[in-house]
């Protein structure tokens, strides 16, 4: 048996433009931030000759093309797995709530493969073969700071190029700056959001027809993650907390779907309770409130007044690692 353990993330900022068709014209920028709440990907030797998935469905097959789950089905072919193993996953945090859990799924999933095959896999091979599995392979119109930040953790910044190169630099933070990230960011759960895909593929569409107005939303929004990284390198995370506000408002604009009427009256009650500023975390309709709290203290007596839970996280700065091998 063997078990890999990779992080979910928060979007700190430049969220969006990570997209293929968006950065293939204009090139694109994220900030990410690793949290310690994970995917665990489990890889067993069976005494069988077949494939037994264990996830939120169960799956028992004789042959890599009969299974179901699309990610592990293309990830297995394209290792050529053999039959008799089992895979079993768990989260900290379910699927479906904005913290990029499809990415860590199939970053883990990779990981645990290659540890499986005694194979070694630097952490951007490993990012660039998941998104090219949820991309390329399976079609779907999701951007690539979910697998990257999986695969390398930490408080992150991402170029990505015209050319489908990414270059990767940890953001220069103080540690007094992390501490003050850690208190001062909460969040709350809304509920379960849409599937990412589906939420994003009116932006993959404007973007690929070159509508100016999707375009220019993120250029403006891409130019926001510079600043808010320079923010936070300079030692001013509450600017980070106001800038949040502006990142959400952009964020909107790109979607009618991207919010409803409870998500807008919990925003509001969490900057009356002492937010400077916050942002829906992920794709939208759904997942995760996020805001920069001056008063954490207010802030969470007002979410709580809304009976929407919090859970608490530290960054992590590990990234996709094998926690336990046979």
């Amino acid at each position: 048996m063997l078990i890999t353990r990779t992080p979910l993330r928060i979007s700190i900022g430049g969220g969006g433009t990570d997209l293929p068709s968006y950065y293939r014209r204009r090139s694109g920028f994220c900030v990410s931030a690793a949290i310690n709440r994970y995917m665990f990907i489990g890889l067993n030797r069976t005494f069988t000759d077949d494939y037994l998935l264990k996830y939120s469905g169960l799956e028992r097959r004789e042959r890599i093309d009969e299974i179901e789950h699309a990610i592990v089905r293309e990830a297995f072919r394209k290792h050529e797995i053999p039959a008799g193993v089992e895979m079993v996953s768990m989260a900290d945090i379910p699927s479906g709530t904005g913290l990029g859990s499809s990415g860590s799924f199939t970053v883990g999933l990779l990981r645990a493969i290659y540890a499986h095959k005694r194979e070694h896999v630097t952490a951007g091979a490993l990012a660039e073969e998941a998104a090219h599995i949820e991309i390329d392979l399976l079609g779907q119109p999701v951007g690539k700071q979910d697998q990257y930040i999986a695969a390398f953790g930490g408080l992150t910044c991402f170029e990505f190029g015209e050319d489908d190169r990414v270059s990767v630099r940890p953001l220069a933070v103080s540690q007094e700056t992390l501490h003050e990230l850690e208190e001062r960011l909460l969040l709350f759960f809304t509920g379960y959001s849409r599937a990412a895909g589906s939420i994003l593929q009116d932006q993959h569409t404007k973007s690929e027809s070159g509508d100016d107005a999707m375009l220019a939303n993120l250029d403006e929004t891409k130019e926001l993650g510079r600043r808010i990284a320079d923010a936070l390198e300079d030692g001013r995370p509450e600017e980070f907390g106001t800038m949040m506000r502006e990142h959400w408002e952009r964020k909107r604009a790109r979607s009618e779907g991207m919010s409803n009427p409870a998500i807008d009256r919990w925003y509001e009650a969490g900057l009356a309770g002492g937010a400077v500023g916050g942002k829906l975390v992920g794709a939208g309709t759904g997942g995760f409130l996020m805001f920069y709290a001056s008063d954490p203290a207010g802030v969470r007596a007002a979410m709580a007044a809304e009976g929407l839970r919090e859970t608490r996280f530290q960054f992590d700065l590990d990234g996709s690692s094998v926690i336990v091998r046979d």
